[in-house]
């Protein structure tokens, strides 16, 4: 974005979207016979085509023995099939051509996706599938993959930049299944039987919960062909079990410290923001784009140039079906932590007081468009962007609609949605050499 000129002394700003027009890749959507939901995006001149497959289920519909099953299955599901007899089957298969497998789980969502050479579609499809609906469950398997998972959670937390987040999450929604961790605790992974996880499969992983996504140059009939009779049913019929609703945290600012001998504290803090289903979604992420998305935004400006409290500062939106969170990270020195927060906090109210002005607006719109038109290049990013979209809010808000509803956000949303924000308590989580959590409470009240 550069200056082209001047109109009555106020600067014509030249924007990226102007001359780079914002077109949706086509898509279409199908509820197959199964129940199933399969979205296709054809594009023609893509070299590769990408598989997402996508279950709604998660660690949020966890009960508190089950915590990490969604986890434990994602990974089952990687250690042997009907037709691929291994670990090892299964990434030759993907990755004998040049290929890309991996998976994901999060609060809400399970996905799997691969993305292979064009004229692979139909093997990644036929290894997905198998992983999917035919996995082996082998009980030896299931005892050495139970000794990598808690290596895993062991490995987040001697990864203090990694385990803050946790502890954030935690005091956000405490004594919640969205406060704990998506891969469970050490005591859960433990107890967890293949029993369990069978009957969890037979509960959650259901045609009626999938929503399949394939982008790159694969007709919507062909796709159909593919992926219609590797797709099996489960259950006895009844609907999957749903999830807690989330609470409040409560209406007093609060801090969880966890003492470690670091060389930097970490720390996280924020606030419940809105869902993925509410109207002001898209005004809080051109909130979040101006508050510490980027070198040029307020926080990074302010904490680390101006400052020099912080390496790494900046915030970020999670959302759920019923809740979300804006929160900021920081890595700053001990001695400075304090001093760090009481900046942080003091962007972030002063969104609340101060409208943002013309061009800082318009800098956030265009670096929110221009991340997402350059999404679009990659078919993994196209769909699991559509697929995402309908598994989790049951409806596709294409490129057009979004960038309509971006370009339409006025200052005046802006603080109407960080009086909304920033009128609750602030709830923060730091790890480092800290004894007290009074100089944090100070800066936060």
């Amino acid at each position: 974005m550069g200056v082209l000129g001047t109109d009555s002394g106020v600067a014509k700003l030249l924007r990226y979207t102007d001359s780079v027009p914002l077109s949706s890749p086509p898509f279409r959507l199908e509820t197959l016979q199964n129940g199933a939901r399969l979205i296709t995006i054809e594009l023609k001149d893509r070299p590769s085509v990408s598989l997402a497959v996508m279950f709604r289920v998660g660690s949020r519909y966890e009960s508190d023995k089950l915590a990490g099953v969604s986890h434990f299955l994602e990974h089952m599901f990687f250690k042997g099939s009907a037709r691929y007899a291994g670990a090892k089957e299964i990434a030759e298969a993907i990755e004998g051509v040049g290929g890309v497998l991996n998976a994901a789980t999060d609060k809400e969502l399970t996905m799997y996706w691969a993305r292979v050479p064009e004229h692979r579609a139909e093997l990644a499809i036929d290894v997905v599938g198998d992983m999917l609906f035919q996995p082996r469950l082998d009980p030896t398997e299931l005892e050495k993959e139970r000794l990598v998972i808690l290596e895993e959670l062991r490995m987040y937390l001697d990864s203090p930049q990694e385990h803050v987040h946790s502890l954030f999450e935690q005091i956000m929604w405490p004594n919640h299944p969205l406060g704990r961790d998506t891969a469970g605790t050490e005591a859960s992974v433990r107890a967890l039987t293949r029993d369990d996880l069978l009957r969890y499969l037979e509960e959650h992983y259901l045609l009626k919960n999938l929503v399949v996504t394939i982008a790159g140059p694969v007709t919507h009939g062909r796709a159909i062909e593919l992926i219609q009779p590797r797709l099996r049913q489960r259950g006895n019929g009844a609907a999957p079990p749903g999830f807690l609703a989330s609470s409040p945290n409560g209406h007093k600012p609060r801090v969880l410290i966890k003492t470690k001998k670091t060389e930097q504290a970490h720390i996280a803090l924020g606030v419940h923001a809105p869902s993925y289903m509410d109207r002001d979604r898209h005004v809080i992420d051109i909130l979040n784009g101006v508050l510490g998305e980027g070198m040029s935004s307020r926080l990074f400006l302010e904490v680390r140039e101006k400052l020099g409290l912080a390496y790494d500062v900046h915030s970020y939106v999670n959302r759920l079906y019923d809740t979300g969170v804006l929160g900021v990270y920081a890595g700053t020195d001990p001695a400075q932590a304090a001093r760090a927060v009481g900046a942080i906090v003091g962007e972030m109210r002063r969104l609340a007081k101060e409208p943002v002005g013309q061009a800082e607006l318009v800098k956030a719109k265009e670096y929110y468009k221009g991340r997402l038109l350059l999404q679009m290049e990659s078919t993994n990013s196209v769909a699991t962007w559509y697929g995402g979209q309908e598994a989790l809010m049951g409806r596709i808000e294409d490129l057009e609609a979004t960038t309509a509803q971006i370009d339409a956000v006025t200052p005046e949303e802006i603080t109407r949605v960080a009086k909304r924000l920033f009128s609750q308590s602030i709830q923060l989580a730091a790890i480092g050499p800290f004894r007290s959590e009074a100089p944090f409470l100070r800066q936060i009240a």
